[in-house]
């Protein structure tokens, strides 16, 4: 198969464990595709993918190899696959606009961003390299609460005919405006805000299913994050975390049997602690009533390397957006973003989500 071309719009912890993971899986074979949910979709395997333009806004990153500024501070990815070769792609001086947040300016520590001199580009300029390297595919990796670069990115993708992925908790495939504009367009698109492999959201939302499964009454849940990532730095600015509880909490709500009052759910990240690097760890609280009204808690702890477990589902979102691409199928991948999202357009059951994107992958409906 031919390789599915990929923009990548913020070189950070994810972007650098998605492209340590395309030359990991070189070295894998089909009968041990650790980590992978599929090692063939639709007749693409993982190293399929490849980085055809990149944009950033750190003066350690603009202007470096992307298999070398994926390395660079402020990121602090698990180099689990680290000795890459050269991949003859520079990241570029993105836009900025809302794609950095003043408190990350100033932050003494290894984590403040620094921004490069290099002048901003306008639309015209990413449209043009985005159809200039034959871009496919276009995922959006910016800051939690980058409202308007996202926005801008996704009008990007929709003038060049760039299928988008978006993997953070801004509402672009989940606002109707933008899906009929994706639509009208005949452009795949897939989000918001991508699921981990392994993560909060997932257990939280499967727990949720039992509780209701097993006929437990859920009355109450926290979720409570910490993290040392620049994301975790970056959602210390409540004004930037809004969507992300938003996201979060309803990906929950939806898997329970009943919504819960707001006063009686509470989920999202809770706070930055820099040792910690890229190591997420959840507390997670569940409370309900089993037969005869009797209380019941369930708690948990979750440790898990961030940036790694949302690859593996990034590289499934790249692949189902090429196959919309080859069968001349745009808009919403429904199935897909229900599976792969926390805040899809229309939320389902992870069991009937996973049947869809079989579906998908196999039918392409």
């Amino acid at each position: 198969m031919s390789k599915i071309k990929i923009a990548i719009v913020g070189v950070g912890n994810c972007s650098s464990a998605l492209i340590q993971g395309i030359h990991y899986y070189r070295d894998t074979e089909e009968n041990d595709p650790i980590g992978l949910l599929h090692w063939n979709l639709g007749g693409y395997k993982p190293y399929d993918l490849e980085v055809s333009a990149a944009f950033d806004i750190d003066q350690r990153k603009v202007g470096q190899d992307i298999n070398r500024a994926i390395f660079q501070r402020p990121n602090c990815a698990y180099p689990f696959y680290a000795d890459l070769p050269l991949s003859g792609v520079n990241v570029q001086m993105g836009k900025v606009l809302d794609g950095l947040s003043e408190h990350m300016q100033d932050f003494e520590d290894d984590y403040t961003f620094l921004k490069s001199n290099e002048p901003e580009p306008e639309k015209d300029d990413i449209v043009r390299t985005l159809k200039n390297t034959g871009t496919e595919i276009m995922l959006n990796y910016l800051p939690t609460g980058s409202e308007e670069a996202s926005r801008f990115y996704a009008e990007c993708a929709l003038e060049a005919g760039v299928a988008f992925v978006n993997n953070i908790p801004v509402l672009i495939a989940s606002d109707p405006q933008w899906a009929a504009r994706f639509a009208a367009k005949n452009v795949p698109i897939i989000g918001d805000d991508i699921k981990s492999q392994m993560g909060a959201t997932i257990l939280h939302r499967a727990l949720a299913e039992l509780f209701d499964k097993r006929g437990v009454k859920l009355e109450r849940s926290y979720q409570l994050n910490t993290g040392g990532n620049t994301d975790f730095l970056n959602m210390t600015s409540q004004k930037r975390l809004a969507t992300k509880r938003i996201s979060k909490t309803e990906a929950v709500q939806s898997a329970a049997a009943k919504r819960l009052p707001d006063r009686d759910i509470h989920i999202g990240p809770s706070d930055y602690v820099s040792w910690q690097k890229d190591n997420k760890v959840c507390f997670l609280r569940m409370e309900g009533q089993i037969f005869g009204n009797v209380p019941m808690n369930i708690e948990m702890r979750l440790s898990v390397e961030d940036s790694p477990n949302s690859a593996g589902i990034a590289i499934d979102t790249v692949r189902c957006c090429k196959l919309a691409l080859d069968r001349k199928i745009g808009g919403i991948l429904e199935g897909p973003s229900a599976y792969f999202s926390k805040h899809p357009p229309r939320q389902y059951p992870d069991y009937l989500a996973y049947q869809l994107t079989e579906e998908f992958i196999r039918d392409g409906k």
